[in-house]
This record gives structure tokens, sequence and C-alpha cells, in this order.
């Protein structure tokens, strides 16, 4: 498939522009002395993961969809069935058809417990929103949207190291007994997926160092970034095609 020639060279140049704009920011928020300072700035900074939203806006329009379609950093509330509105961090809207959504999320250290949380709860509350929402007919008379995620996680030590559980009444799942962070949000892009809340998920590992040289892993094969760009293309060439090729 031509438009996804060199992935591997194009998700390392989204990896190494993560760290830059993480370390940007970080900077600006020091120099300028504001309270939002240090791995926080990552959170409330924003675009860090803007390489991955280029990447997937390109692989859209190299597979025939409209850019006019393309929406990212505005425009990006879809109606809810328990809220009014959410927003998504890229969209596909040929016509009256929601023809994608995606996420697209990270997480560094050191405070992956609270975060971790937030993030699950987030996802999936998003997806059944969505999906609720669809099934009550807030758009879409005819395809069925497509769902994606995208998570990048820090690659270290307190990533890595097992984390305890509590189990005051009820034992928790096996899986879950001294999983350290990485693998609980790889358990956690896989279950997104087959319990049928998101269609394809992708689940990525970097560290510091090696990611400002674009180096990453992938610990999951069914939870790689070449799956999701098939899938993507996929309902693209399906449903969002809006020019002769």
């Amino acid at each position: 498939m031509k438009n996804i020639d060199n992935l591997t060279k194009r998700v390392s140049q989204a990896i190494a522009q993560y760290w830059l704009t993480r370390r940007r920011q970080s900077k600006k928020q020091a120099d300028s002395g504001g309270a939002d300072q240090g791995s926080r700035s990552a959170v409330t900074g924003g675009a860090q993961m803007d390489g991955f939203i280029g990447l997937l806006t390109d692989l859209m329009v190299e597979t025939g969809a409209d850019t006019s379609n393309i929406f990212h950093k505005r425009h990006l509330e879809l109606p809810g069935f328990f809220r009014p509105t959410r927003e998504w961090d890229l969209l596909l809207v040929k016509g009256d058809q929601l023809v994608l959504a995606l996420e697209a999320k990270s997480q560094v250290g050191p405070s992956f417990g609270n975060n971790f949380n937030n993030r699950t709860e987030e996802a999936i509350g998003s997806a059944l929103d969505l999906w609720t929402a669809y099934r009550e007919g807030a758009y879409n008379t005819t395809i069925k949207p497509w769902l994606g995620y995208i998570f990048l996680v820090e690659d270290c030590p307190e990533s890595q190291k097992p984390v305890k559980v509590q189990e005051p009444h009820f034992k928790v799942f096996p899986e879950f007994v001294n999983a350290s962070y990485v693998k609980r949000y790889e358990l956690f892009c896989r279950k997104l997926v087959r319990e049928r809340h998101y269609n394809v998920a992708a689940f990525l590992m970097s560290d510091r160092k090696g990611g400002s040289k674009g180096r990453y892993t992938e610990p999951a094969i069914d939870l790689t970034f070449d799956i999701f760009a098939k899938s993507l293309i996929a309902q693209v060439a399906a449903f969002g095609i809006s020019k002769k090729r």
C-alpha cells in the first residue's frame, strides 16, 4: 500500500516531535515563572501529539479524503448522549456522515497512578457517550462511524515497575496483579478493542533520551501503529473519499 510506505520512519518523526514539543513547552513554562511547570505542562500545554495527528491526516488525504472534511484544533465537537457535546482530537466528516473520530493521548512520569485512572475513565466515557448518541440517531443514517485510540507512554523505571493492587473485599482480575502501568495501559488498549468501544487501538512506548531521536517500541503485536493505520485507511477508502484518484 503506497500510502503506508515508510510508515516506521513517519512514526519516528512523530515521536521525535512529541518529545521536542514537550521540552519546548516545559522550558517556556519555566522561563515564564508560571505555576504550570514541570511534567504538568505536558498535560495542559497541548499539541504534543500533533505529529501523530499530522501523520494520520496525511494518510487520509493520501487515501482520497478531502482536507475540507478533516477537522483538527477546531470544529471537533460531536453530540453526546449523557452530555451535550464532547471534543475529539481528529474527525473526518463527509457531508452529513461521521466517517471517523479518534483520540491521541500520552502519559509521562512521574504521576502515573492518578493519570492512568483519568485516561481510562475519559476514553471509556467518550466511547460510551458517542455510541449511545449514535444509537439514538444523533448522526449517521447509513454508515457506522469508526473510532480509533492511540496511546503513547513514557518508557521509564516508574512505568515499568510492578504496581500493587488493593483488594479489601474482592479479588481483581488476575492480569492486573503486579502489572506495571505499561502493562495496565496495554491491557486497557486491548480491552477497548475487544469490548468494541473502539475499532482499533495503537500502543507505543518511548523513553526521553531515545525518543528525541525518534526511537520507540510497540510491546503488543495486536496494538501496532501499522494495524491502526491500515484500519483507518480501509475506513477512509470505503466511506471518506471525496475526489478522483
